[in-house]
C-alpha cells in the first residue's frame, strides 16, 4: 500500500524540517512545577514525502530534534499531479480540526495558513487551496492535514482497483 511507513535512511540527509509549534508544558509535583518543551516539526523531501512528530524535553533543542526523529518514522508518500498540486479537492478530520484542501493551477502558489503551509511546503506541494475548519490547535491541523492527503489516492492507483486504465479514469 503507498502509505506504508517508509525507510528514512534511503533519504540521507535529503530530508528537510520545518519546526510549527512549540509549547512550554508544566507538570506541577510536590517540590513546584517541573517545566519542559513539546515540539512540533514537519520533514519532508519536497518530492510527495512528509511527515510529522513531537518531541518532548526539557531543553528546545532536544525538543526539536526528539521531534524530528519521531516524524522520519512516521514518513508517507502522498500523490500529487503534474501541476504539482492535490490530484482533487479532499477534506481531512483529525480531533476538533477540519482541513480543506482545493486544487490549484500552475501559477497560484500556496494559499494556507502557518500550520498548513509548513506541511504542504515541506511536502514538495506547490499549487494549492486550502482552508482550516473548526480547531485552530496547531497539533491537530497538522495531523488533519495528513489525514487529508493519506486518503488521496492517484488515478493510476484508483485505476488498478477498478481494474481499469488511466484513460478511462480521467476520461
Amino acid at each position: 500500500m503507498r502509505h506504508e511507513i517508509i525507510d528514512p535512511k534511503q533519504f540521507g540527509e535529503e530530508l528537510t524540517d520545518k519546526v510549527v509549534a512549540i509549547k512550554r508544558v508544566s507538570k506541577t509535583v510536590k517540590g513546584g512545577r517541573t517545566m519542559r518543551f513539546t515540539a512540533l516539526v514537519v520533514v519532508g523531501d519536497g518530492n510527495g514525502h512528509i511527515g510529522a512528530g513531537l518531541g518532548k524535553a526539557i531543553e528546545i533543542p532536544e525538543a526539536i530534534r526528539k521531534g524530528k526523529e519521531d516524524a522520519s518514522k512516521k514518513l508517507m508518500t502522498i500523490p500529487m499531479n503534474e501541476d504539482c498540486s492535490v490530484p482533487y479537492d479532499v477534506i481531512g478530520k483529525f480531533g476538533g480540526a477540519s482541513v480543506l484542501l482545493k486544487r490549484a493551477p500552475e501559477g497560484t502558489g500556496i494559499i494556507a495558513g502557518g500550520p498548513v503551509r509548513s506541511v504542504l511546503e515541506t511536502a514538495g506541494i506547490k499549487n494549492i487551496r486550502t482552508k482550516s475548519l473548526g480547531s485552530n490547535n496547531k497539533q491537530n491541523v497538522v495531523l488533519a492535514t495528513l489525514e487529508a492527503l493519506k486518503q488521496m489516492k492517484s488515478p493510476e492507483e484508483v485505476a488498478r482497483l477498478r481494474g481499469k486504465s488511466v484513460e478511462e479514469i480521467l476520461g
